[in-house]
């Protein structure tokens, strides 16, 4: 039986990662659509394949995920993680319904949590506090100021430059930034995944607590992940590329070009699961604002931090009813 457990979660464990890559497809890719900077399917295959290489390039925020509960043992400690996990997948399938782009990560973290406190598991509530609490709230007003500045120097830098021959070349830049938000996008939504299933194998007893990761779980969440940015997320698309602020190739390169920043700087310096979403769409507010403030489509933001607030204790509500119904079953 506890076997049969540990697959299951590792099935739904990649299901999840698939529906990262679809729901989060738009964070590396929507800026460049949105400015016709790439071609919608190109940019897609270009960020799967960036999203499977990015996967393969750490595993510190893995280590992270796996330290956020401890379940403790077998089956039991099997089901929580399981309904974590559904919880985090309730949450994204409403938001990628609604065309929000909210935070797989944290979804995933507050599943995690709301399915350990429903079964009187431990939390581990430093390591939620320092690497997902405070990055969340960090990330987002680092990338909106970075997102700032970086386009205020580049408004002062080309200044004089021929307007249609600077967004040509723009347009190529953002080629690179929106490779490497994809790469940045793989090296922490990966890793989550593989911290989930690695805290499963660890349940189980398939793995020692300083084990490193075995290779199939890096090969298997690198592909679902993949998999699903290539199934696109044309919804939460629209949103970040579109209803936000209609974005111009040189604001678009600055957008990418931070954020993608910001995910390297906390995932080999920090080693914190921070959001893709906050980080991206916050970065996309800050080059916005350079035009004007109300050039920002400031409703449309306010959904999306609606969103930013309510995933965290939704995705742990929906992960501790799964929990409740769970435990009618158990023995």
């Amino acid at each position: 039986m506890e076997i049969g457990i540990i697959i299951a979660v590792v099935v739904v464990a990649l299901v999840f990662d698939y529906t990262n890559g679809f729901h989060d497809a738009a964070n590396a890719i929507a800026t460049s659509v949105s400015t016709g900077a790439l071609k919608p399917r190109v940019a897609l295959a270009m960020a799967a394949v960036m999203n499977f290489v990015g996967a393969f390039l750490g595993q510190k925020v893995a280590q992270t995920v796996s330290e956020t509960i401890d379940p403790g043992t077998g089956s039991h400690a099997l089901v929580i993680v399981m309904c974590g996990l559904l919880g985090a997948i309730t949450w994204n399938m409403i938001t990628w319904y609604y065309g929000l782009p909210s935070s797989s990560s944290h979804a995933l973290i507050g599943g995690l949590v709301g399915s350990a406190v429903a079964a009187g598991a431990t939390a581990n509530w430093n390591v939620v506090l320092e690497k997902v609490v405070i990055p969340m709230f960090l990330s987002p007003v680092v990338a909106f100021s970075l997102g700032f500045v970086l386009m205020v120097a580049i408004m002062w830098l080309f200044r004089r430059a021929n307007p249609s021959r600077a967004n040509r070349g723009f347009k190529i830049a953002q080629t690179i930034s929106a490779a490497a938000m994809a790469l940045g996008h793989g090296l922490q939504d990966a890793q989550k995944t593989m911290g989930v299933i690695f805290l499963a194998l660890l349940a189980g007893g398939y793995v020692g607590a300083d084990d490193p990761l075995p290779l199939w779980v890096i090969f298997a969440a690198a592909a679902a992940i993949s998999a699903g940015t290539y199934s696109g997320g044309w919804r939460i698309m629209r949103t970040l590329g579109r209803r936000i602020i209609h974005l111009d190739p040189p604001r678009g390169f600055a957008a990418e070009a931070v954020a993608a920043s910001v995910l390297y700087t906390t995932a080999y310096a920090f080693h914190a699961p921070i959001s893709t979403t906050h980080t991206i769409t916050s970065a996309v507010m800050g080059v916005g604002a350079t035009k004007r403030l109300s050039a920002v489509r400031w409703g449309v933001a306010k959904s999306i931090l609606t969103a930013w607030v309510l995933t965290f204790p939704a995705a742990a509500l929906a992960a501790a009813i799964c929990y409740w119904i769970a435990r009618i079953f158990l023995p």
